[in-house]
């Protein structure tokens, strides 16, 4: 199964309280019912709000059980960001 590192930035940050932390998921949606099960609560209230970056490329509106993720790939977890 793959490993790599998922990223959170801003709200996702401060919920699931680090910056990053590993995944070992064949898919984006397996990754974040790890992250649900790790971090209850505040973080799976950030989850829903989020967007994603696989790799530097937006999931958008694809299924989370359709997004593949490679060994050692990268998640950016971008909570929506007030301002400019």
């Amino acid at each position: 199964m793959p490993a790599g590192t998922i990223h959170y930035w801003a709200a996702a940050k401060a919920a699931a309280g680090t910056a990053e932390e590993p995944y070992t998921a064949a898919t984006l949606a397996e990754a974040l019912d790890a992250v649900r099960e790790r971090h209850p609560g505040e973080l799976t209230r950030v989850l829903q709000r989020c967007s994603f970056l696989i790799d530097g490329d937006p999931v958008g509106t694809r299924g989370h059980e359709t997004v593949r993720l490679a060994e050692g790939g990268t998640v950016e977890v971008l909570p929506p960001f007030a301002g400019g």
